[in-house]
């Protein structure tokens, strides 16, 4: 008997994943609520099912890559903080591209460098200025005793003096991480809104700025689950930093996500 020609196909035809929608782009960023701070590490986890060796391998990559620079004196550390933005901007594209159901690439964590790469760059080199600005203030601070008790070789201090010393090289210590604060929250989008949008670096500053100030609470929620996992991952001879790392790096492309679309 001949078949219909006009028949429905038997054959089991797959159907297409459709990527999920993009939503609507919120230039400025939104406020998102304090349990999103959790919801984004626990989502990374579900993010990079089926891909966790290949994201394992990416995000090992781009540590030994730095790992390798730190080791040149003066120039690898500087030459660290130029590449990091083109690094980050990979793992934003290689996370875009798993998110729109296409698979992850080792290719993807240098993807930064084939577009944007005048403002990736710019991106350094500012980063670059905001770190000399920090350490310039540390050094000043530290300058006053501890500096010019070691540079002119004075003979052990008495005991009231080395608290003195102590609690200028605590204060040191607070200034600098009260700087780095505000920095961090300054560039922590930009590399995602660069390579995404196509953004100019300093408004991208002030935008990574505004939206991280708006969301305090869910990234504190994050710190403090991010610094218990920290603490677990660093028992084993930091092998639990193998899962940790990609996890909390994955957690912060979902971060952007919530932050910049509305479903």
């Amino acid at each position: 008997m001949v078949d219909n020609p006009y028949a429905a196909p038997k054959t089991h035809v797959e159907d297409v994943t459709e990527p999920p929608p993009d939503g609507d782009f919120v230039p400025e960023g939104r406020g998102v609520p304090a349990g999103n701070g959790w919801k984004w590490i626990a989502d990374a986890w579900a993010f990079m099912e089926g891909q966790r060796l290949t994201f394992l391998g990416v995000f090992l990559l781009m540590w030994l890559v730095q790992l390798a620079l730190n080791f040149v004196p003066i120039i690898g550390p500087i030459a660290t903080t130029f590449l990091f933005p083109f690094l980050v901007g990979g793992i934003v594209l290689g996370c875009d591209a798993v998110r729109r159901g296409e698979a992850l690439e080792v290719g993807h964590l240098f993807a930064g460098f084939q577009r944007h790469t005048n403002k990736l760059l710019l991106l350094g080199v500012v980063t670059f200025a905001m770190y000399i600005v920090i350490a310039v203030v540390m050094i000043a601070i530290l300058g006053a005793t501890v500096g010019v008790a070691f540079l002119t070789g004075a003979p052990p201090p008495d005991d009231a003096l080395a608290a003195g010393m102590l609690m200028t090289l605590l204060l040191a210590v607070l200034v600098v991480l009260a700087l780095s604060v505000p920095v961090t929250m300054a560039i922590l989008f930009v590399p995602a809104l660069v390579v995404l949008h196509d953004a100019e670096v300093l408004p991208a500053l002030r935008t990574s700025f505004v939206a991280c100030l708006k969301n305090v609470m869910p990234f504190l929620v994050w710190g403090v689950v991010g610094f218990v996992l920290s603490i677990l991952a660093s028992l084993p001879l930091l092998l639990g930093w193998l899962v940790v790392g990609p996890l909390l790096g994955v957690s912060l492309y979902l971060s952007y996500r919530d932050i910049f679309y509305q479903a």
